[in-house]
Formats: C-alpha cells, structure tokens, sequence
C-alpha cells in the first residue's frame, strides 16, 4: 500500500535559494569599485533606454494597459512623460533599456545582461520613493539603487558563471526574473521568508525559451523580453510581500522541480558526475564580484560577442573601403560561443537578426567604418546589396585559445581577428582584438568613452543645459549617492 502514496513531509528550502536570500539580506555593498562601476552602469542602462526611443517598434510597446489609467505615485519611465504601476514600467524600463542591445554583458557558461534588472528596481524604487514622502517618511536614496544593482549583477553572474541555461534550451533572461524577484523584495521591506517565497516562485514559474534569438526564428521578442523577466519580478516580489506561500522544494523536488523539469540536460557535455548533473554549480560565494568585471558596451550597438570583430573591421576599413569589388574571401577568427551564438548564412529577415549575425556586424564596419543602430534597419539593408555580397565571402574558423581563454577566470576574453584576401593575391594583416574597450582590463580607455555615449544618448531627449546637469549629477559620487530616487528619476522626465 505504501507504494500508492507519497510522503508528505514539507522539506526546507533549497539551499540555493537560502544562500540568495542570506546574501541580499546580509551583504553589505562597500566595495568602492563596485559602487563606481555601478554609478557608470546605470548612467549607460538609462542612455541606452533613451536611444531606443527613437525607435517606433519599441515605443510602440510602451504605456499603461489600459488608456488613461492613473497611478497614485505610479513610477516613471525616463524620457517619457508615462506615470505607471511599478510592474508595467519595469516591463517598459525593461524593453527601452535592452532593445538596442548596447547595454552592459556577462559572458560565462551562460549569457546575459545584469543591468537589465535595472527595470525593476527603478520602478520600484521610485514608487516606493515617492509613496514615502507622501506618508511623511525619508525616501529611499540612488545609494539604494545602486547596492541593488550590485547585487542583481552578483545573482545573476554568479548563477551564469557554470551553468549554461542556453544548453537546455532556456533563455537567460530567466536569471533576470531570479535576480529582479531578490532585489526587488529586498527593497520591498521583506523578510527571510517572504524572500524565500519570492524566489521559489520565480523558479516554478514557467521559462522562456530561447527560440526567437536563434536563425531561423530570430525576431523582435528578444527586445522586450528582460523587460517581461524583471517585470515579474516585481510581481512576484509582490506576491510574496502579500503573504502568499513559497514552494521550499522548488528546485530539487523528484520528478516535479526545476532540475528535473528543466535543467535534466544542463552540463551533459561538462564530463560532470552524474550526481552533479542536476544542480547547479556554484564555485564562489555571492559578493560584488560580477559589477567589478562586467562588460560595457561602449562602441557598438551589437552582440557583445562580435564587438572585438566590429572594432577590427572598424580597423580594416581604411584599407579595404576603395577595394571591396576586389575582395576575394574574408577570414574571421571567434571563439566557440561566437560561432554558436551569432554564426549566420542565408537571409537576414529583420533587424533583430542582423544585430545576431557575426557576419552582417562585421560587414558594415568594414564597409563604412561604423556600426550604429540605424544600419540594422531595413531599409539601410535593402539599399546596400554589398553587405550580402561580402557576407557570402565570409569564412569564420574557431582558434581553440580564444575559447579557452573566453572561460578562463582570470581573462575572460571576447577574442576575434579579421583577415581580408584580395582577388589579385595580396592581403591585408590579420587585425586580432581579444579585449573589447568595455572590458575590464581596458577601464581606464572605455570610461571616458562611456560618458560620451552617456551624453551623447542624453542628447536625442534632452537639451544640451539639461543633459548638462544630468552628467554633472551623474559624475559625483556622493552627491548621486545621497539623491532621492524620486528626485533623481525626475530628471529624465520629458
């Protein structure tokens, strides 16, 4: 009789989801780079947000669900004059923030961009900032922000370090949806349980799949869909805040949990031990590791794994711009995860595809010099057969150092190298880039970059006196530090 029954003894919460709660709850943020980088993380997520509104297709999204709704202290969506409920503007903060693809990147087992948690946590914050001054209490503080931030990026990057989501089909943005729930709740005023809960749902809830960032389904969703994650998270933190029960066994429940379900494959081919295989690796505790070593976007709107080849092509334009007739083959040297990623042949149906290609983002610099935005569009495609004709030269051949070097702690290179052969028999030099500027190792080359795209994305909302303020604002640490969310938010408002 007794194997026509389960047992019914509630278990505690995974550890996983214990060791997430213990460090949002318990950390303190003090490390001095990892709140400078943090500063220079939201001012580029906000500029990036503001560039995208140039764009009918994303704002197209952007707005209350219902025409006319009016929000008391509803959270603002910067450079818009949209008031919303915290959920709707995270998902709109989201989409604005990722549609361009230019924000910041972690690469590591699996993907994804940590600042895109910035949705939640600026919706949140402002509206609980702003409810709190009305209610006569001190508002929460840009300090706030950027402590969660560091922590969002740490969850994420953390859980991204070994485990690859994308072997099994999921998309990253499920750490978005993790990460967001966590700090979203902390500042909510939760407690270990309700944290815990939180969390648990965001595991038992369903996951997107990555379908629509891979040839031949590529399409637009991946533009809005770290908006849809962090929006759920704040709906979740929400839940939990209002008492609902979590799920303890949400990750290891035989047969019913996230492992079993959903991660079954995960790592099959990392030569794990089968008792490995269905739980997540985490090698280092949770600190503020991953802000410090995260990867600007500085120079190109494109897959962080092509910007190395976009900066070589940008190189080996001056030498190849009067003799593209003449071009035999193209030779591009990646790494593994480029090749599995972004490698493309064939027709490219619509800009979110030509932003994933390897080959187009490589093309247009050489033929022009730049990449920006723009030339994903159709019509800039349409009127520059070249682009194809250059592709289809193309060949793209992996150099096991660069892939090797791609995962190694202490490197973690985004290595490619361009060679252009000509039809005559000449060549150009192999033009090799194995650290983008947004990396790391080349700090103290892409800040000040950073800060001209910051001005530069601040200038297609607002005019040079206010985008002026802005920068100042922006480049004081302390004074940003101890300005209201509210107030601070108040500045990107059109």
């Amino acid at each position: 009789m007794s194997a026509n029954v389960e047992q019914n003894q509630r278990p505690d919460y995974d550890p996983e989801l214990q060791a997430i709660a213990d460090y949002v709850l318990e950390y303190r943020v003090t490390g001095q780079e990892a709140l400078e980088t943090a500063r220079y993380c939201l001012m580029d997520t906000l500029g990036c947000g503001l560039l995208a509104l140039r764009f009918p297709e994303c704002t197209k999204h952007l707005g209350p669900l219902v025409e006319g709704t009016v929000v008391p202290h509803g959270a603002r969506v910067p450079g818009t004059q949209l008031r919303l409920d915290p959920v709707k503007a995270a998902w709109d903060i989201g989409a604005i923030i990722r549609w361009l693809d230019y924000n910041d990147t972690w690469l590591a087992a699996e993907w994804g961009h940590p600042s895109d948690n910035l949705g939640g946590i600026l919706a949140i914050a402002d509206h609980l900032s702003q409810k709190r001054v009305a209610e006569g209490e001190a508002p929460l503080t840009v300090r706030d922000v950027l402590e969660a931030m560091v922590m969002a990026h740490e969850i994420q990057g953390v859980l991204a370090l070994e485990n690859s989501f994308n072997r099994v089909g999921l998309d990253h943005v499920a750490l978005v949806k993790v990460a967001s729930t966590a700090v979203v709740a902390k500042l909510m005023g939760a407690d270990r349980e309700q944290l815990l809960a939180a969390l648990s749902h965001a595991f038992v809830d369903g996951q997107s799949l990555r379908t629509y960032r891979h040839a031949p389904n590529a399409g637009s969703r991946k533009s809005w869909a770290a908006g849809d994650a962090t929006s759920r998270g704040v709906r979740l933190a929400d839940i939990a805040m209002r008492g609902e029960m979590g799920i303890p066994g949400v990750l290891s429940a035989p047969q019913w949990g996230f492992y079993d379900v959903l991660f079954t494959k995960t790592n099959k081919d990392q030569q794990l031990k089968p008792e490995d295989d269905r739980h997540f690796r985490i090698s280092q505790d949770y600190g503020s590791y991953v802000m410090e070593n995260v990867l600007f976007k500085i120079s190109f709107p494109a897959e962080f794994h092509a910007q190395t080849a976009c900066e070589a092509a940008v190189t080996l334009h001056p030498q190849v711009k009067g003799r593209l007739d003449d071009i035999d083959r193209i030779v591009i040297t990646t790494h593994e995860s480029a090749i599995r990623i972004i490698s493309k042949q064939g027709h490219l149906a619509n800009p979110a595809d030509r932003d994933h290609c390897l080959q187009y983002m490589t093309a247009v610099p050489l033929i022009f010099g730049q990449l920006v935005a723009e030339h994903y569009e159709d019509a800039f495609h349409e009127s520059h057969p070249i682009i194809d004709q250059l592709r289809d030269k193309m060949e793209v051949i992996e150099d096991a150092r660069y892939s090797r070097e791609y995962l190694e702690a202490d490197k973690r290179s985004i290595a490619n190298a361009i060679q252009v052969f000509f039809k005559d028999g000449s060549k150009t030099d192999q033009v090799a880039v194995e650290y983008p500027i947004g990396h790391r190792r080349r700090r103290a080359e892409g800040m000040p970059l950073l800060e001209e795209k910051f001005h530069a994305n601040l200038a297609t909302r607002f005019p040079p006196r206010h985008c002026d303020e802005i920068l100042a604002l922006c480049a004081d640490q302390a004074r940003l530090e101890s300005t209201p969310v509210h107030r601070f938010v108040d500045r990107f408002v059109i």
